[in-house]
């Protein structure tokens, strides 16, 4: 039983191989019992070869003409096989029946050939699809219990052993572990993850155990929007593509008057006889009609876009793969794209007898009680001192932080809001700190103030010196727009809602010459409108909430998948799913590159196609040879197409 079944796998999977094969083994059989004179045995033979060979073509043939009203190419070549055969009957030179048959084999064949070379850029777009598990495992009431990722809740904790995929977005709750997230974001080298941090679903656990707690709903994980994603670009037609499709309606119109003409006229103007007229006039349906011109750009697109889901680079649909390659500008967002989002401690200046880990513990001491950013880049810097908890705090939004730790007060703070409880503040460390707040850095001043100095307002405390916090400029940043400078790319600006000292010192830092800061998101919006205007496609590269408008008018939108706001996610065309600049480059690359593919099997396709012609008007090929010189231009550009996706 286990043969028939696999016999049926086979066939159900591979219809038009089968098909092919069938075709193959019917019309050889059919030449031989014609060889043999039993033209009986022939004349069952070679229909049913016809008929199994040509009967998908025939069926999409007739669907596009009656349910469309438009002729397509499936049609024209059983027209161009039946009247071969039709031919070799009425002239009963059987020979031409074979060339049908011949016509049809050909055309099944290569059929067969383009769907596995299809279906090869399928597997590698699909095969996101395979990245999540069906189930969960579920802690519910201290027990493990295993649910369908459907029925997951926000709040769900989730227990993940070692070598399992990761089910759905979530939060460690527990445990260390080293994530492979290849699959995901295209970072070769596992990543080591721990409480607090997020990890994704569709990457692979390493050697711990993980407790998780889910934070969002499963459909709304990055993998899965991933997968949404993928599912529009693969049904989703680029320009170019819409165009070719609406030439071939026109053209196969044409194909088709320049037959009838050709299987008319010839023997009036030339003298041909009718036989030799309408064996051109087939021929000429088969080498002019626009196969290979047709497969000129699909498969090159998808397999950029397989390529690019690889490398973690996600286009939305082949027409971003197209304009991504024609950018001559780009601006990028500054907080969360050219720099991490995520504020830091960027230097500690301490005064007379202190030192930098007085001054960085005394603040962290009362800045633990705080939720601001920089009280947390604060305490986070503090991590391995040994910290003593504040007692009496009292933070004053925008200004500062007080707060009593070891009978002593600590004030930390701007310098206004400082200076109410210090005589002076140094001059030496004053001038310090306007030179680091000049190169965009945001100051905090330290001060402490012993018991009984006198009470708040006094005077009574003494400066010991100040904290720079800046943001985290990307690693990679500055090699990012290096590479695109040497690529090409003849404009690269910055454009920020931040002031202009602190714009401007971390454009320096990465290589860009032009500013805009202070930025509204409708600003934004206005200068990439200024930038089409001279460069025509424009992309930009943002983040947040505030840089979608700018995203949606930009030629291109290339948003951060990881600290990107769901709406930028939305908003852009290109997702760079491990934040990494770097990766734009290699879009830019991959665009250029299928661009250059595309132009190379239209030229190929136009090529064969003239030269088909021009030696069917001259008599210098028969039926099969122009069938095999149609469908091999036609496998050859798809093939070409494919080269994208190493």
């Amino acid at each position: 039983m286990l043969y028939p079944q696999r016999f049926t796998q086979f066939t159900r999977e591979h219809t038009d191989t089968v098909a092919a094969l069938l075709c193959g083994l019917l019309l050889f059989l059919g030449w031989f019992a014609l060889h043999l004179g039993a033209l009986g045995l022939a004349f069952l033979l070679l229909p049913a070869a016809y008929v199994i060979g040509g009967y998908e073509s025939a069926r999409e043939g007739l669907t596009t003409l009656f349910k469309e009203k438009e002729l397509d190419v499936d049609l024209l070549m059983i027209v161009a096989a039946i009247g071969a055969a039709s031919l070799g009957l009425w002239r009963r030179e059987y020979h031409l029946i074979i060339d049908g048959a011949i016509l049809i084999l050909i055309f099944a064949i290569s059929g067969a050939l383009e769907g596995y070379a299809m279906a090869r850029t399928e597997r590698s777009i699909r095969s996101l699809m395979s990245l999540t598990p069906d189930t969960a495992r579920v802690l519910l009431q201290g027990r493990e219990e295993e649910i369908p990722i459907s029925q997951l809740k926000v709040g769900d904790e989730i227990v993940i052993k070692p070598g399992e995929l990761i089910p759905t977005d979530g939060i460690i709750l527990s445990g260390y572990s080293t994530l492979n997230q290849a699959a995901i974001t295209g970072e070769s080298l596992p990543v080591e993850k721990t409480v607090g941090e997020e990890v994704f679903a569709g990457t692979l656990n390493g050697y711990g155990a993980l407790q998780i707690k889910v934070h969002k709903p499963a459909q709304s994980s990055l993998i899965q929007r991933v997968i949404r994603l993928v599912e529009q670009a693969q049904t989703e037609a680029p320009p170019s593509q819409e165009f070719i499709d609406r030439l071939e309606k026109g053209y196969a119109k044409v194909i088709v008057v320049a037959g009838v003409l050709l299987a008319t006229l010839p023997p009036f103007l030339w003298g041909w006889d009718w036989e030799t007229t309408i064996y051109r006039a087939l021929t000429f349906l088969v080498v002019a009609s626009p196969c290979a011109l047709m497969a000129a750009i699909m498969p090159t697109l998808l397999s950029g876009i397989a390529n690019g889901a690889r490398q973690g680079i996600l286009f939305k649909n082949g027409a971003q793969l197209e304009k991504i390659g024609k950018v001559r500008a780009i601006a990028f967002d500054k907080t969360g794209t050219l720099t991490t989002g995520q504020l830091q401690v960027f230097q500690v200046i301490a005064i007379g007898e202190y030192t930098q880990s007085d001054v960085l513990k005394a603040a962290a001491s009362v800045e633990s009680y705080s939720e601001h950013p920089i009280g947390k880049a604060i305490v986070q810097a503090a991590g391995d001192l040994d910290l003593v908890g504040a007692i009496q705090v009292q933070a004053i939004p925008g200004q500062g932080i007080v707060g009593t730790a070891q009978e002593q007060q600590i004030i930390a703070g701007n310098g206004v809001f400082v200076q109410q409880y210090v005589t002076n503040l140094p001059e030496e460390l004053r001038e310090m700190a306007q030179s680091l707040e000049q190169e965009g850095k945001t100051v905090v001043w330290v001060a402490q103030e012993g018991r009984g100095a006198g009470e708040q307002g006094s005077r009574g405390a003494e400066v010991m010196g100040v904290i720079a916090i800046a943001d985290e400029v990307r690693s990679q940043a500055a090699a990012t727009i290096s590479r695109l400078k040497q690529l090409g790319i003849e404009q690269i600006v910055m454009l920020t809602g931040d002031n202009e000292e602190t714009a401007q010192s971390v454009a320096k830092a990465v290589g860009i010459d032009r500013v805009y800061a202070q930025l509204l998101p409708e600003d934004k919006l206005d200068v990439i409108r200024l930038l089409q205007q001279k460069y025509q496609t424009v992309a930009m590269v943002g983040d947040g909430i505030n840089d979608a408008p700018a995203l949606a008018q930009a030629s291109v939108g290339i948003a951060m998948g990881i600290s990107g706001s769901d709406v930028a996610l939305e908003t852009a065309d290109i997702v760079l799913m491990a934040d990494k600049l770097e990766k734009i480059a290699v879009a830019i690359y991959l665009g250029r590159r299928s661009q250059s593919i595309v132009k190379q099997n239209i030229f190929v396709a136009l090529g064969f196609i003239m030269l088909l012609l021009v030696g069917n008007f001259l008599g210098s090929i028969n039926l099969p040879i122009g069938v095999i010189g149609h469908e091999g231009s036609t496998v050859l550009v798809t093939l070409s197409g494919l080269r994208l996706l190493k």
